[in-house]
């Protein structure tokens, strides 16, 4: 995965009605090591990574690159999104496409706030890069994520077995008005 290219970067954050969409910080590190040591959030993921092990590699000012938001409530992080170019994708579909990730704690689990922040997240994109379709790849079993997919407006191009269980792959593309 590479970044976007020509977007400007870091942008303004990018406030919804309860949420901040902001580059990371260093007051950050703590939610992100909590965010990829947890068994719930790396079900469909490969599983968590060692928190000793992210203790160590974690920098101070974690996921500082191009297209890495942190998504924030009252000050607090509750997940990350993630748009990046996907170079080297499984499916030929997706290639070279911009491709979006999210990880959300638990705790922000079921109150809308995937949603709210990765269609904030799309809507910043469509402004950036006028026309850029986005892909998005989950697994079937990960019942939320496909329901935030469908909700998102992704449609189904394909299905895949990969890291040893069933893949969706998505695409979403901006509307378009006529001049």
């Amino acid at each position: 995965m590479e970044d976007l290219g020509p977007v400007a970067w870091p942008p303004e954050p990018i406030r919804t009605e309860r949420l901040v969409l902001r580059e990371p910080e260093a007051r950050d590190r703590a939610a992100f090591i909590e965010l990829l040591a947890s068994p719930e959030v790396h079900t469909y993921l490969g599983g968590p990574r060692r928190r000793d092990e992210l203790e160590r590699e974690t920098p101070e000012v974690p996921e500082q690159w191009r297209g890495s938001f942190v998504v924030d409530l009252g000050g607090a992080m509750i997940g990350q999104i993630l748009l990046r170019r996907a170079t080297g994708h499984h499916r030929p579909a997706a290639v070279g496409k911009a491709d979006l990730g999210y990880l959300f704690m638990p705790q922000a689990w079921g109150y809308g706030y995937a949603a709210e922040a990765c269609a904030a997240a799309l809507d910043w994109l469509a402004d950036a890069l006028p026309g850029e379709p986005v892909v998005l790849t989950t697994q079937t079993a990960n019942v939320a994520s496909m329901r935030l997919a469908a909700k998102l407006g992704f449609t189904e191009v394909e299905r895949f077995e990969a890291w040893g269980a069933e893949q969706w792959l998505g695409m979403w593309s901006p509307v378009t008005l006529p001049s």
